[in-house]
């Protein structure tokens, strides 16, 4: 594979911290505006202002998982946690179906890959979590466009 495929799971978290906080910033300015010589108006204003600050950087900080092929290389990324994985040692994948979606990676012979964990604790996982917003479909393309079969059509025998 010549060309880089990137797939970015979506974070619903991530925008309803950001609308919630921008709209909480706002009400806040507006409910100063309405009566800024009352002192209910300006305390509640205030705290509008900060608790909407607080949600919308907080939304800002949240990190999208990242899915990438490119060259000989299988990546994938979470903020600061990063996975990278010779392209030849990858024989299938598989998805877990659940609240949150997962990617499983097998070698050649059907095992299942394992992996560090995020937090870095001690424990390895044999899956990389996604996204709960992120669709089977998308990811089962994805994979097909990287050229890595699902795990009931691997290429072991």
């Amino acid at each position: 594979m010549s060309e880089s495929v990137r797939l970015v799971c979506p974070v619903g978290r991530k925008y309803v911290e950001l609308w919630g906080g921008y709209a909480l910033l706002t009400l806040g300015v507006v409910a100063v505006a309405l009566d800024p010589a009352h002192w209910a108006n300006i305390v509640l204003g205030v705290i509008l202002v900060l608790l909407g600050a607080a949600s919308a950087v907080h939304g800002h900080l949240i990190k999208a998982p990242v899915l990438e092929v490119s060259g000989e290389e299988f990546r994938y990324e979470r903020g600061s946690y990063v996975v990278r994985i010779p392209f030849k040692e990858i024989g299938s994948y598989y998805v877990l179906p659940g609240r949150i979606r997962s990617l499983g990676l097998c070698d050649h012979t059907g095992r299942p890959k394992r992996f560090p964990s995020l937090k870095s604790r001690r424990t390895s996982r044999t899956y990389l979590p996604l996204t709960g917003m992120t669709n089977p479909a998308k990811v089962e393309s994805f994979m097909a466009v990287a050229g890595i079969p699902p795990r009931k059509r691997s290429l072991a025998s």
